[in-house]
């Protein structure tokens, strides 16, 4: 059995379908289904044998992005990241907010709300991509803070987060990044880049369960902020590991990024996450973004050989893990995918493909075939 048999084995889905469709929500491996299942086991009888979810993934989730574990802190979605970020910059009314017109709601929502008084600036696309001139234009020493995606949901466009920091750097502005679309998929490191702020949740290229996330603060940050939502989990261990009674009258901030967290997290979700964050580090996050993009060049490819028009990029340095292309009906033709098997997602009057690591050319031509089958009709 190859390599890639024995990853295929692990993802039961490969049997019953073709699923393309990681940009949206992933189907579970084995192993993390059957670390779930345990606990679930555990919890029945009160028994609790296993102490692996006590660091809910956090090692590993800083392994991935290169930072520090000090540094990240436990949270539901990649959206309660993002509010996190935008209400402890403490922007002044009237800031400027730079981020573009290719991003996901939750980017862009958390600092439209009126009460921040905020002015939100887009750069637009120029044919699916955002160039680094245009968002040096717009930004200037009113910003304070630039919020984008490092893949952008969409059309799957990669920004050089590196460059972006560098401009937010000039300007004493924040970079804020969501990673939903690229952890997992391709390379993160928060320290190279220089970011600020990174929130990702697990549902997706991760592979790990929802409810479970994780929000990155840089560590020079971390005490300059205090958390907008408080509870037992945003004080020092030694406040909360005592048989006496708590400290209810003056609350003691955790030094490190779970001052963000508020309470008792989903432990079935971070303990899933966890095993799925340490399967793709087993595999190698370099040899996953290989494999994906060699799955994505050879679907463009076939896919302008058919006639098909893209609405990704296609300079790899530019793309993650998703082609976008036109159809007539998109919506249609998800669903004529999804009977024969093979899940893609209608967007941004296209249909979204997002490969993984496991999946095979072979499932590329089923696709392509079953779509040029189907173009008269969708």
């Amino acid at each position: 059995m190859t390599d890639l048999e024995k990853m295929r084995d692990i993802f039961p889905v490969t049997r019953t379908k073709t699923f393309l469709n990681h940009a949206a929500t992933s189907p579970v491996s084995k192993p993390v289904a059957d670390v779930m299942k345990k606990l679930i086991d555990e919890a029945v009888s009160f028994d609790f044998g296993s102490k692996e979810w006590e660091d809910f993934g956090k090692p590993y989730f800083a392994q991935l992005i290169n930072a520090e574990t000090e540094e990240i802190a436990l949270i539901e979605n990649t959206s309660v990241g993002m509010n996190i970020a935008a209400h402890v910059i403490q922007a002044p009314r009237g800031a400027k907010i730079v981020t573009t017109d290719l991003e996901y709601p939750s980017v862009t929502y958390p600092f439209l709300r009126k009460s921040l008084g905020l002015n939100v600036h887009y750069v637009r696309n120029v044919n699916g991509k955002i160039l680094i001139k245009d968002l040096e234009k717009a930004v200037d020493d009113r910003t304070a803070a630039i919020a984008i995606s490092h893949v952008e949901y969409a059309n799957g466009f990669r920004h050089d987060l590196r460059a972006v920091s560098e401009i937010a750097r000039r300007h004493g502005a924040y970079l804020i990044v969501d990673a939903i679309q690229a952890a997992g998929a391709i390379p993160v490191d928060v320290k190279r880049d220089r970011v600020d702020f990174l929130a990702s949740a697990c549902y997706k290229w991760l592979m790990g369960p929802s409810g479970a996330g994780y929000l990155y603060v840089r560590r020079e940050l971390i005490e300059k902020f205090e958390p907008p939502f408080v509870g037992w989990a945003s004080v020092k261990p030694e406040v909360f590991e005592t048989t006496d009674f708590w400290d209810i009258w003056k609350p003691q901030y955790s030094e490190t990024a779970s001052r963000f967290e508020a309470g008792s997290p989903s432990i079935i979700s971070f303990l899933g996450a966890r095993a799925a964050i340490k399967l793709l580090l087993d595999v190698g996050v370099d040899r996953i973004e290989k494999r994906i993009l060699a799955l994505t060049d050879y679907l463009i490819d076939e896919l302008k050989n058919a006639g098909f028009k893209l609405q990704t990029p296609e300079d790899r340095v530019c793309r993650g893990g998703i082609v976008n292309f036109k159809v007539k009906n998109p919506q249609k033709m998800q669903e004529q995918l999804a009977e024969k098997g093979i899940i893609v997602t209608a967007r941004a009057n296209g249909i979204r493909v997002s490969p993984h690591f496991y999946n095979t050319e072979e499932e590329i031509d089923r696709l392509v075939e079953e779509v040029k089958k189907n173009r008269e009709t969708a």
